[in-house]
């Protein structure tokens, strides 16, 4: 994909819902309840565990629906999003049905064939795996490794294939040029453990996996046993892989993953993959520079290419074509893949309705295209507008928040400051639109509409490197769920998606939109000086800004957070990993410091009037907490302690409000209650 790097997400990954939310299937309809009062469980003390205070009756009322791997505000608001997106599918596809040719290249034609396509299964089944027996007959007839690296170069709906993890971004040192960039890559399961652990849950996932590559081969005409050799070969392969990835914690260090080199110099150290050959090949004959971020995974996959015999390599390219194209093809290899990814991975029960599994397609093919008909129909003005007022709110009180810093340089504090001021502010959707009319979208083409835009998308990318970064463009669509810090960009990014209830809502009391989307925005905020986003600076140029005495305390501080964190655990006995966790930990305790400094700017915050029987003060953190509620299958939760830079959202709660004294004192929190710490030993960074 093409990626845009030290890209730090507020972490959406478990949803919740809130019991009070009502289905507003009346656009003019206007919403007069904020807060979930039935959904506390008063029985617990604030001070004891604060997020089951707020979300305790919620909890235990909540049942995960089957086609979900967690449910809580992020899956309900996506989910309604998704029905919003619907809507306009079915519009546009509709209208597609009936439609003059004179409509051809427009996006509603390219959203409503593609949308049509993929609901025709009747006609995706009864191709089969026709769609893909093209590439494994070219698969089949490779005769050596080069031939192998050859095929992976010129596929152009995804170049580099499974081996090769290839983004364009801009250069971390010198930000306003587009690299291209190399990642660590070459396995299928979540992260290098995976391969290694020997506790019950792991191997049975590997059991699962050789189960699944299995079925992909035996649905191809393979036989079984024949099938599960070759099923236990690939595993073993990529078990060697593993071995000179890095650790997710490690993946987190920008100086350590900066590297760049001489497309010459790589292709003397590494003669096997012939970088030189390798790029021309993808038509990038201009690039003589790349980034590489970790060398020790491709230094070892250039060994492995010429001890590799063929058929393995072939083995593994056919697992690989089939795997990236399975949720393409008929439902036997639609229910193979789920039954692994989904449900042996995530713990997910039922496949979620076609019609989702499409919308969510469409966006991830044609993300702008479709945003421009959402935003249309979904997002007034007068929200931008309110939201760049909080915005702008928060960035005023993190400049008092530096400037009165005293553990840091004055000469540290007037670059931070520059950088503070700088940074770009995106809400809701992007001034100028992404272009799509190079893509071809068939009504009766499913997988040849995935595969072109797909091409699209890396088209788009290469076109990129070596050129001037465009600061404008966006990382996510406007109906997402979910929100953004790019370093490299000094910017934070709110979709539209996100911007409305529970997180936001222009008719919601002060204490409500600050407790929740206020929290989102000096969370992103916060992102920008983070473990990772402090060391770029105010052109997002990664270098070394501060002084050796700020950055020891600014170490030190940030080890209490490293060191709190490391005492939470989840199913009884998963520890969260602070190293992994403390950019987001960061973020969270910086989101909450700066929300509720601005809140108390506002009249509400400044008063003492009582809504739903709290005051201001208690009704900014219960609507936090409750924004954060969730329930997670525990397969899913093994996974996510694994690799997710976010921790668990219980902690997201109670971790952050057990560093903050506001909170003590608007519920009354002593000594002897958990959340309780002297502050001394309390956690203070921004």
């Amino acid at each position: 994909m093409i990626y845009l790097k030290q890209t730090l997400f507020l972490g959406l990954a478990a949803p919740l819902v809130v019991a009070c939310q009502q289905k507003m299937n009346d656009e003019s309809a206007v919403r007069t309840n904020f807060f979930d009062k039935s959904g506390m469980d008063t029985t617990v003390l604030p001070g004891n565990d604060f997020y089951t205070y707020a979300n305790g009756n919620w909890l235990k009322k909540t049942k995960i629906p089957d086609d979900q791997v967690s449910w809580g505000s992020f899956a309900q608001l996506s989910e309604d999003n998704q029905l919003k997106t619907k809507t306009i599918l079915e519009e546009v596809a509709k209208a597609g049905a009936e439609a003059a040719p004179s409509r051809a290249g427009s996006i509603e034609q390219q959203i409503g064939d593609f949308y049509a396509s993929g609901m025709d299964s009747a006609a995706i089944d009864k191709l089969g795996f026709e769609p893909v027996k093209a590439e494994l007959a070219k698969i089949a007839g490779l005769k050596d490794y080069k031939q192998v690296m050859t095929y992976l170069a010129v596929d152009k709906s995804n170049p580099g294939g499974k081996f090769i993890n290839i983004y364009v971004g801009a250069d971390d040192r010198q930000s306003t040029i587009n690299r291209i960039n190399f990642w660590q890559a070459g396995l299928s399961l979540p992260e290098k453990g995976y391969y290694t652990r020997t506790d019950e849950a792991t191997k049975k996932i590997r059991a699962d996996f050789v189960a699944y590559i299995t079925k992909l081969f035996v649905l191809t005409g393979v036989d079984s046993t024949l099938a599960r050799t070759k099923a236990q070969t690939i595993l073993a392969f990529e078990t060697n892989l593993a071995k000179s990835h890095k650790a997710p914690a490690d993946l987190r260090d920008p100086v350590a993953n900066y590297n760049k080199f001489a497309v010459s110099t790589l292709t003397k150290q590494m003669p096997a993959l012939n970088w030189r050959r390798l790029l021309d090949s993808m038509g990038l004959v201009k690039v003589d520079t790349v980034l590489m971020a970790q060398p020790a995974y491709y230094q070892d996959f250039d060994k492995l290419l010429t001890t590799t015999p063929i058929e393995l390599l072939k083995d593994r390219l056919a697992f690989d074509c089939l795997d990236y194209n399975a949720s393409l093809l008929s439902h036997e290899f639609e229910q193979a893949y789920f039954d692994f990814n989904d449900k042996a991975l995530q713990g997910q029960p039922k496949q979620s309705e076609r019609w989702k599994r499409m919308a969510n397609r469409v966006d991830r093919s044609l993300g702008e295209a479709l945003g421009q008909l959402w935003i249309k129909k979904y997002f007034p003005a007068e929200a931008k507008e309110r939201m760049l007022t909080l915005v702008d709110n928060l960035q005023k009180v993190y400049r008092v928040r530096i400037e009165k810093l005293d553990w840091m340089a004055p000469e540290t504090k007037k670059v931070a400051l520059t950088k503070l001021d700088r940074f770009l502010k995106k809400i809701g959707y992007p001034d100028k639109w992404k272009d799509y009319s190079d893509v071809v979208v068939k009504r009766d083409d499913y997988y040849g509409n995935v595969q072109r835009a797909r091409a699209h998308m890396f088209r788009e990318g290469f076109a990129k490197v070596n050129q001037p970064v465009d600061r404008m463009e966006w990382g996510m669509t406007p109906p997402t769920v979910n929100a953004y810090a790019n370093a490299t960009n000094n910017e934070i990014v709110f979709p539209a998606g996100i911007l409305q209830f529970p997180f936001f809502d222009k008719d919601a009391d002060d204490a409500i939109n600050y407790g929740s989307i206020g929290v989102v925005i000096g969370h992103e905020m916060t992102h920008l000086f983070d473990d990772q986003g402090r060391q770029y600076d105010a052109n997002g140029n990664l270098r070394d800004w501060w002084t050796k005495q700020d950055v020891e305390r600014f170490s030190k501080k940030t080890q209490v957070v490293v060191n709190q964190y490391n005492t939470f655990t989840v199913l009884d006995n998963l520890q969260v990993n602070g190293r992994l966790t403390l950019g987001e930990n960061l973020a969270d305790l910086g989101g909450i410091t700066l929300a509720y400094q601005a809140f108390k700017l506002t009249k509400q915050g400044q008063g003492t009037d009582k809504i739903d029987g709290f005051t201001p003060d208690q009704r900014f953190f219960l609507g936090h907490a409750q924004v954060w509620r969730s329930k997670v299958r525990d397969e899913s939760a093994r996974v996510w302690i694994t690799i997710d830079p976010h921790s668990p959202d219980k902690f997201r709660v109670n971790g952050p409000l057990a560093n903050f004294e506001p909170f003590y004192r608007a519920f009354d929190v002593k000594p002897g209650q958990k959340l309780y710490k002297p502050e001394v030993d309390q956690a203070k960074v921004w």
